[in-house]
């Protein structure tokens, strides 16, 4: 099963991530962890590019590319060979951060943008996408705090406003893929309630 963290600035995900590989591993699933961009030895160098301060005049076309260029990589190497194995894949973003930043936060085409998404994936979607939401302006707030910061944080409110809308325009689109979780919360309390929903999932995929 391939089950992706998806969500805005500050929304928790990648903190959350492991924390779900330890609840599903201690039941006894077989978990691989991995990450967008990155992932790979070349993603990891187009990750570095994409969050050099020095590229702030990057273009958002080549954001687009450049993510797909790192997705691909991942795919072939790294998640079907795990989803063939019998594996959970839980992935730190995947295709729809390019729809709901790319395409909607830079306001690029937006079929465009899914066509080579679906160039770049060779198809694949995740079984299950959590869409962690967190209020715009609270996960901008936790992200300064955390003060790991990069090229891609650096957008006005008004991007990762036009970015949440996106996450939810694609959950009404596919409901069926999609659970929005409540991130406005205690880290412990969107565990737990991860935890459920990757459980049914999981029960009703036996």
């Amino acid at each position: 099963m391939f089950i992706t963290l998806e969500g805005s600035e500050g929304c928790g995900k990648t903190s959350l991530m492991p924390l779900l590989a330890d609840d599903l591993t201690a039941l006894g699933y077989q978990v691989l962890k991995t990450r967008e961009p990155g992932g790979t030895s070349i993603g990891d160098q187009v990750r570095a590019i994409l969050a050099d301060f020095k590229n702030t005049d990057m273009l958002p076309r080549t954001e687009v590319l450049l993510f797909q260029a790192s997705r691909a990589q991942l795919v072939e190497q790294v998640i079907r060979p795990a989803l063939a194995r019998g594996h959970i894949v839980l992935s730190d973003r995947f295709a729809e951060s390019t729809i709901a930043y790319q395409g909607y936060g830079h306001q690029l085409n937006v079929d465009l943008v899914r066509s080579i998404v679906e160039f770049a994936t060779g198809g694949l979607k995740p079984d299950l996408a959590l869409f962690l939401d967190v209020d715009v302006e609270e996960g901008l707030r936790r992200k300064d705090a955390g003060g790991d910061r990069n090229r891609l944080d650096t957008f006005d409110l008004s991007f990762y406003q036009r970015v949440r809308q996106g996450y939810l325009d694609m959950v009404n689109a596919e409901p069926q893929r999609w659970v929005v979780i409540d991130a406005n919360g205690t880290q412990e309390e969107v565990r737990e309630e991860v935890r459920k929903v990757v459980l049914e999932r999981l029960a009703g995929n036996q």
